[in-house]
């Protein structure tokens, strides 16, 4: 059961329970995670054949790629409506992502005669991770591979996990093709984490992995890290709000619950400047959630869940603050003009008419976010991280022979006289060593 408490009256042991909320343990899944991946790096066709051969006989390495074929028969198969608003979703999503590519070259004069700048460059392989077993989200599909497709990048490759027959999702299969896969592959987990960043017949390794997906997943790309790029370690879906006497009672109750319906690890919390307001949420939250239909669900990350009431905003924006959730929904009158008082966050949410789920499908920025306070440090996924950055520098005659007793001195002064002597025989000569 869910009741209102005083923030500023928390026990340190409760503080610090919300504050860490639930995260993924990888301890359990870490060791196995490493030994699928090492076979699969030795024998992929072996492994493979091992995990999924109970699911279609006579099983070769080709049947795990999807066929025209069966993207035909997915789209299909998928309700017209479901086909109608992923392209909607999708326009959103595009065209908040084309907005974020800048200029690709920038270049200035550091000092005279010193030209230097970057170039920017999309990474040429990716592969994306889209859930499709027991979570099966075609949204993601569309969070992640659009901005690939956006940055530039000329190989995509999907994977989604298989069921009975080989046969992956077909609303999965669709949203995929849809959002400009390249290619796509029936493989789930460690064993999808491990062909893309490895290779597996066809498909060339990629250069960076990105999606959610469960612990193993997660693992995985945690043990590929370094011979490929990823997004991020993925977490519970996590939404806090921050809500003033202006808010609906009704409206930030299903807020609240849509966030711990995700799963029994997810975690909710609401700071509410108005008492009140606090007291009637937690009661409709305890009226509302045995009703859910995933109510089993939501009783379980109930536990990870809080309602609070702040003496005022500024000790609720300090407590998100500390929080840095996921998302961020500031349900308060004049939400735009306090968005500086944000500093920790994944996507922020202003005002009445702004819940996070219109975020998680179809306003147009990207629902990858970081989690478990990762906020602190990490972006949510981007157009921008599909691409890289090449700096490069071209120097006059008169501004190499300014700098080489700079690099001279220094490169001495490291132990490194050829980087010395590559400036000054330039100039003619130069001291000895």
């Amino acid at each position: 059961m869910i009741y209102a408490e005083k923030l500023s009256s928390l026990s340190p042991r409760r503080r610090r329970a919300i504050l860490a909320r639930s995260t993924d343990d990888l301890t359990g899944t870490r060791e196995t995670t490493l030994a699928i991946l090492e076979r699969l790096k030795a024998d992929p066709e072996k492994e493979l054949l091992r995990e999924y051969g109970h699911l279609k006989e006579n099983l070769s390495l080709a049947d795990f790629r999807v066929g025209q074929g069966e993207l035909e028969e997915a789209r299909s198969a998928t309700d017209p409506a479901v086909l109608s608003a992923l392209r909607a979703a999708m326009a959103n999503i595009e065209s908040f992502h084309r907005a974020q590519l800048g200029r690709p070259l920038e270049m200035t004069e550091v000092a005279p005669g010193i030209l230097a700048g970057r170039v920017t460059r999309p990474l040429e392989r990716v592969g994306v991770y889209v859930p499709g077993g027991r979570a099966a989200y075609p949204s993601s599909a569309l969070m992640n591979i659009v901005p690939a497709r956006v940055a530039g990048c000329g190989h995509i490759a999907a994977a989604t996990p298989p069921g009975p027959g080989l046969r992956a999702r077909g609303e999965i299969l669709a949203a995929c093709a849809l959002a400009g896969a390249t290619e796509i592959y029936k493989l789930g987990g460690a064993w999808a984490v491990g062909a893309l960043a490895f290779g597996l017949g066809g498909l060339p390794r990629v250069d960076k992995i990105v999606g959610p997906g469960s612990s193993w997943v997660t693992a995985a790309k945690m043990a590929v890290f370094g011979q490929v790029d990823i997004d991020q370690p993925a977490g519970p879906s996590e939404g806090f709000i921050i809500a003033d006497g202006t808010a609906q009672a009704a409206h930030l109750a299903w807020d609240f619950m849509s966030q711990l319906e995700h799963d029994p690890q997810a975690s909710a919390v609401l700071v509410s400047t108005c008492p009140a307001l606090a007291s009637e949420v937690a009661a409709l939250v305890r009226a509302e959630a045995p009703r859910l239909d995933r109510a089993g669900i939501v009783g379980q990350s109930l536990s990870n869940a809080a309602i609070l009431e702040a003496r005022d905003l500024g000790e609720a924006f300090d407590f998100a603050n500390e929080y840095a959730p996921e998302h961020l929904q500031l349900a308060i009158a004049e939400a735009l003009s306090h968005l500086g008082l944000v500093r920790n966050a994944g996507s922020v949410f202003l005002g009445p008419w702004s819940p996070i789920p219109a975020g998680d499908y179809a306003s147009g920025p990207n629902h990858v976010l970081p989690t478990g306070g990762s906020a602190r440090a990490f972006s949510g996924l981007s157009a921008d991280s599909f691409l890289k950055k090449i700096s490069f520098q071209q120097l006059s005659f008169q501004a190499m022979s300014g700098l080489a007793p700079t690099v001279s001195v220094l490169a001495r002064a490291e132990g490194l006289p050829a980087h010395a002597r590559s400036l000054e025989v330039r100039l003619g000569g130069g001291a000895e060593d």
